[in-house]
């Protein structure tokens, strides 16, 4: 039995909410009547442990993974920013709203944040990098393209 920790409050998972939720990270459309067959557990008991789980923030919500390079989404890249600590906040805020910054990262070290961009051509690249660079605050960044994603693995050992 493992507990989570979750703002102050323990989540208590047993093995059966271990399982409900390696089965639904593998294939979130997978039927409750499945997964209950698979744990040997009622439908119902499938149902009341899944709306606990979605309760209590432990799943955040169900995705279908898109094949970005299908959808023309060729151009990868990470953006390391670095920026004025008194604007900071407000930079991330401005970060929010810039379509094609998929993920944005709080670090430590030498910069302020990590950006994760995804565009359809190195002129959207170049534009979305144009974007970043105007807001007030950012004193500059760092673009690395992505040539080749070797793992990109969304699950995790529960």
């Amino acid at each position: 039995m493992s507990n989570i920790i979750l703002l102050g409050m323990q989540i208590h998972l047993d093995e059966v909410d271990r399982r409900i939720l390696e089965i639904l990270q593998y294939n979130a459309r997978t039927p409750l009547k499945r997964i209950a067959s698979a744990l040997n557990v009622s439908e119902g008991t499938v149902h009341i442990r899944l709306k606990r789980l979605i309760a209590n923030g432990v799943i955040k919500g169900f995705y279908t993974i898109l094949d970005e390079e299908k959808l023309g989404y060729n151009v990868k890249a990470i953006v390391a920013l670095k920026a004025d600590p008194s604007m900071y906040s407000r930079i991330l805020e401005s970060l929010k709203d810039i379509d094609g910054i998929t993920e944005i990262y709080d670090v430590t070290g030498e910069y302020y944040a990590i950006l994760k961009v995804k565009a359809t051509s190195r002129e959207e690249l170049a534009s979305i990098i144009d974007r970043i660079g105007s807001i007030k605050g950012v004193q500059s960044t760092s673009t690395m393209i992505i040539l080749r994603t070797i793992k990109e693995d969304p699950t995790l050992k529960i």
